[in-house]
């Protein structure tokens, strides 16, 4: 038995996740204080030096950052639209699929079959869970697609006012662009664990104590959440750097100008690519992986001593710790915002990493609490048709390790992306040369990267694995995920700050407060990679959670890797990650080649463009990307989400089992390296541009060759960085997540080619 009642877990999970929902509201509802019309006044206008504003940044300036604000915040809007009615018809073919095929599986009977492992028992009809699997897939489209979407939405809502804000100083503005972050952090973690546990209790009412079918079917919120983010992510990678690319390479390289300059005719999609590319895929990223793990836990569960004892506290272990995530993040955000001010650019950083720190530690307290309060003292988990022996203290270890192997990962991930250590320097000082030594500078950079990462998540498997099986590997995940909030918060503050320095330069801005907006932009770049770091750590433990829950539920009691079957799977998985890279990767080469005709072509054929007394045309720079965006996610898309059917209904569930782990190992690694080369690249260039050692101004200034070379090198690593790497970690996910779904019906029907 547990301390904490099922009636009292039922008030909890509800109540944490409301608090982190109006949580959300409160800070957008500060953000709100700050107009971007000129007329407006302050409450505290009687502190005239605060306000005092430079006689360059007037209201005529205010108005222009208001009108920029506005054109990228319509198309951050009209490309998620357009994105989203081409997803809902694909997505919604898919929902047909997933009914078509489970109800399949007892050739649609409504009668009681068997349970798969209480065999002594009935559970419900296969046509039922497959009606109930098609739901919960919807609810985690609907959720994931609404995750991303405010988002987008506050993060276009807080750019410009970030801007006005650093007129006031560097802390005022962190302050607005951190909020503003906490809010996309804050309401996806609150409404993920939210819409599931309403989604449990609904299906609850037909199942009752069934835990098994109950659990089985809401793996479709997983699967629904995840098919979001894989579209979300390449869609929206393949536009952020089609228009970085085009941008940078004309621009910098070719015209010699800043970034973010007026006249760049691909400036505004750039800065709408930040949005949807960096806010809305990844929190729709983050959110796949925290409905997965916590499916994962759920699925292991119902088939354990929790589920088989009905023990409802226990079984909802996995959402209570999410629960006190989103407490424990909302105390440390305060840290941030209330309890310190910042007063210098050297404080950012350092501020948002002791973010990172506080809410680890205080994290680890939370957890204990749980494992005593929501744990029996013994209880049993189901492995492959063994149930081996845990205890509740057990527990507390698997949650901690992966939450501290997380902390690692993103330490390890700053450590060679930041321009204060010699990892970045190292590339930047190799631009002396050309591009050429910066590139093959950079590539080792990135695979030395993944040594450290690996042997943590190593770690993370064996213990959580040692104590309580796949089970264990799952609470792992939810642990290295445990502080979403806080790490969404961070992650979406760097695009913020991003868009803030670009609207500062665009308005024309004095360089003092574009000063601050690149200071502010620094840190989160830096913070932007300990996100894909933390990404892709719990995307592995995520997915080998999921084989778990796949292997048992296919009924498999081994997985041999000696076996034929197992083999030709395993060496096909672990090559389609280069498949899915090569396919991503040469979506934003096209479509990069397309923006930079024609910002070349609009340079040679607008008078007085250069001069900067004739306006570039935004919109037709916008349209390349959101086109090709949408033309070039498909195939990546299908390919992800068609492995699975394909190999589990031609090939069968062991050859499946094989794919799941070869693409795991591969694409972890791949993933890493990718993510961190890129994000050199970026910082190296930064490195050199700001000048802020007597090493970089060596290197310098802006338009050296030694720069030229540095934004060459950026230019490579942009689709590595923002869409290939992150969008790794979602293949993993979400294609062991689909087999699970559909796990029944492979046993069922598949292997097709074998039974000939």
């Amino acid at each position: 038995m547990t301390i904490l009642s099922a009636t009292l877990t039922e008030v909890l999970i509800p109540l944490a996740a409301i608090i982190g929902i109006a949580f959300a509201l409160y800070q957008w509802y500060l953000v709100s204080f700050i107009s971007v019309s000129p007329a407006a006044k302050s409450e505290d206008d009687g502190c005239a030096e605060e306000h005092l504003l430079e006689e360059a940044d007037g209201p005529e300036k205010v108005v222009k950052c208001a009108e920029i604000q506005e054109a990228i915040s319509l198309g951050a809007n009209s490309f998620l639209l357009t994105e989203y009615k081409y997803l809902g018809a694909f997505l919604g073919a898919f929902a047909i699929i997933i009914f078509l095929f489970l109800g399949s599986v007892k050739n649609f009977s409504t009668s009681k079959q068997k349970c798969v492992y209480d065999t002594s028992a009935e559970c419900a009809p296969a046509l039922v869970t497959a009606a109930f699997t098609t739901v919960a897939f919807i609810l985690g489209v609907l959720t994931s697609v609404l995750s991303g979407y405010l988002g987008m939405k506050i993060a276009t809502y807080a750019n410009a006012r970030t801007t006005l804000e650093a007129r006031k100083g560097v802390g005022k503005a962190f302050i607005t662009a951190f909020r503003s972050g906490s809010v996309m952090g804050f309401l996806l973690a609150a409404s993920g664990l939210f819409v599931l546990y309403i989604a449990i209790n609904l299906f609850k009412i037909y199942y009752g104590t069934e835990w098994e079918g109950l659990f089985e079917a809401i793996t479709g919120y997983g699967l629904g959440g995840s098919s979001v983010a894989l579209f979300g992510r390449v869609g929206g990678g393949i536009y952020t750097k089609a228009a970085d690319v085009g941008a940078d390479l004309v621009g910098k390289v070719e015209r010699n100008i800043p970034e973010d300059d007026p006249r760049n005719p691909a400036v505004i999609a750039d800065n709408v690519g930040d949005n949807v590319g960096d806010i809305a895929g990844m929190g729709s990223d983050l959110f796949g992986s925290f409905a997965e793990s916590s499916c994962a836990a759920l699925v292991v569960a119902s088939i354990s001593s929790f589920g088989t004892e009905h023990d409802f506290t226990a079984m909802c272990f996995p959402l209570l710790i999410s629960s006190m995530g989103i407490i424990v993040c909302l105390v440390t955000t305060l840290f941030a915002t209330d309890f310190y001010e910042i007063n210098d650019t050297k404080q950012i950083e350092p501020t948002l990493k002791r973010q990172l720190i506080i809410s680890t530690i205080l994290m680890t307290l939370g957890i204990l609490l749980v494992c005593y309060l929501a744990l029996p003292s013994y209880f049993h988990i189901y492995n492959m048709g063994s149930t081996p022996r845990g205890v509740h203290w057990g527990l507390f270890f698997c949650v901690a390790v992966g939450l501290w192997a997380g902390l690692i990962i993103g330490y390890t991930t700053e450590y060679f992306t930041s321009n204060a250590y010699s990892p970045v320097q190292d590339v930047a000082d190799s631009c002396r040369t050309g591009a050429a030594t910066n590139v093959i500078f950079g590539l080792a950079l990135g695979y030395k990267s993944v040594i450290i990462p690996i042997f943590a998540i190593a770690v993370a498997i064996y213990v959580s694995y040692s104590i309580a099986v796949f089970y264990g590997v799952a609470v792992a995940a939810l642990g290295m995920l445990s502080t979403i909030a806080t790490g969404l918060a961070i992650d979406a503050y760097g695009p913020i700050s991003d868009n803030a320095g670009g609207i500062a330069e665009m308005a024309g801005l004095s360089h003092s407060i574009r000063e601050r907006t690149d200071a502010l932009d620094a840190a989160g770049n830096t913070t932007a990679a300990i996100g894909k770091g933390f990404a892709i750590g719990s995307a592995a433990l995520v997915s080998l959670a999921l084989f778990g829950a796949y292997v048992s539920r296919a009924s498999l009691s081994t997985v041999d890797v000696l076996s034929a079957r197992v083999f030709i799977g395993l060496i096909v998985g672990a090559m389609l990650p280069y498949w899915f890279s090569a396919m991503t990767m040469k979506s934003v080469g096209k479509a990069a080649l397309s923006m930079v005709e024609e910002v070349r072509r609009q340079f040679n054929t607008i008078p007085g463009l250069m001069e900067g007394i004739a306006s570039p045309d935004y919109a037709t720079c916008v349209k390349i990307s959101t086109d090709a965006s949408i033309r070039e996610m498909i195939p990546p898309g299908a390919l992800v989400m068609l492995t699975p059917l394909i190999v589990g209904i031609l090939f069968g569930v062991q050859t499946l089992a094989g794919v799941l782990a070869g693409a795991l190992v591969s694409g972890v690694q791949i993933a890493i390296s990718a993510s961190n080369t890129g994000g050199a690249w970026d910082n190296a260039k930064k490195y050199i541009e700001a000048g802020n050692s007597e090493h970089a101004r060596s290197l310098g200034p802006k338009g050296s060759d030694a720069h030229k070379a540095a934004v060459i090198g950026d230019t490579v690593g942009d689709p590595l960085k923002d869409t290939s790497g992150p969008s790794l970690n979602i293949l993993i996910k979400l294609m062991a997540v689909e087999s699970l779904v559909f796990a029944p019906f492979f046993a069922a029907h598949g292997g097709l080619l074998f039974k000939i």
